[in-house]
């Protein structure tokens, strides 16, 4: 039998002059999930797996999905303090972990080291944010909209599950603006900070780097770099799946996720 249909609460807040779109359901120990460059998915199964356990906070990046579009933001750094905002206004720094998917996880770094010793955990899904020395980072300006997210798959047979073999016009007109924000703010460099190895020795949390073992997106090696870079780090790679694990193993990931979460 499967679970129960997670119930999932809805408001719009204020930050910045942003009107953020922000989902939250369950209870427990608190989560913030920051979600990929294509945005959030629908079905989220990995953030109801995780909502079981725990309480769960997943606002869409400013300008994705459902929030406004701030003129005047230029770089990831500028959501990363959009994010600490919020949470001084909701008091939840202390006891909250961090859940950063791909583009969320680089957002999620950046916020770590604005306040080393802020919050409870860390956790990185395929993080962009550090440069691979040896490989690259998928450039979506070279693919289409849909060959890029296809390619974070490792299994095809799960994009065609979660959004069809021909998506629907809304998606895809959703993806092609998530990507145009994208370009707007971690252009140049691309999909990189070069400061940010710099800055990650002095977080002083514990720390978990999960990487798909066929992520054709960011190259594994930028997992290996935020390991070594992260005072107490541990890298766990997940076999059969790309750069998408939330989507592709969202029931392991988010064990994954709830025993670091628990550990003494």
């Amino acid at each position: 039998m499967s679970p129960s249909p997670v119930p999932w609460r809805t408001e719009t807040v204020s930050v910045a002059g942003i009107n953020l779109s922000i989902a939250s359901a369950g209870s427990g120990r608190p989560v913030l999930v920051l979600h990929h460059d294509i945005g959030r998915p629908e079905p989220a199964l990995f953030d109801d797996a995780l909502a079981r356990t725990c309480s769960v906070l997943v606002p869409s990046h400013p300008g994705y999905d459902r929030s406004s579009r701030p003129d005047w933001m230029r770089s990831v750094r500028d959501v990363a303090v959009v994010y600490q905002w919020l949470l001084g206004d909701r008091d939840l720094t202390r006891d909250l972990t961090l859940v950063g998917l791909g583009f969320g996880g680089w957002i999620a770094a950046e916020m770590a080291t604005m306040a080393p010793r802020a919050f409870k955990r860390l956790v990185l899904v395929g993080a962009m944010g550090v440069k691979p020395e040896r490989g690259e980072i998928a450039d979506q300006a070279l693919l289409s909209y849909i060959d890029y997210v296809r390619r974070g798959f490792g299994d095809q047979r799960a994009f065609d599950r979660l959004f069809g073999a021909e998506p629907a016009t809304s998606r895809l007109e959703q993806w092609d603006l998530n990507r145009e924000m994208t370009f707007r703010i971690a252009w140049k460099p691309y999909m990189y900070n070069p400061t940010l190895p710099h800055l990650l020795g002095g977080v002083a949390i514990p720390a978990l780097i999960v990487w798909g073992r066929d992520d054709r997106i960011v190259p594994l090696e930028c997992g290996e770099r935020y390991q070594k870079a992260l005072p107490h780090a541990r890298l766990e790679i997940l076999d059969g799946a790309g750069h998408f694990v939330d989507m592709e193993k969202p029931d392991e990931l988010a064990s994954l996720v709830t025993r670091f979460i628990t550990e003494a």
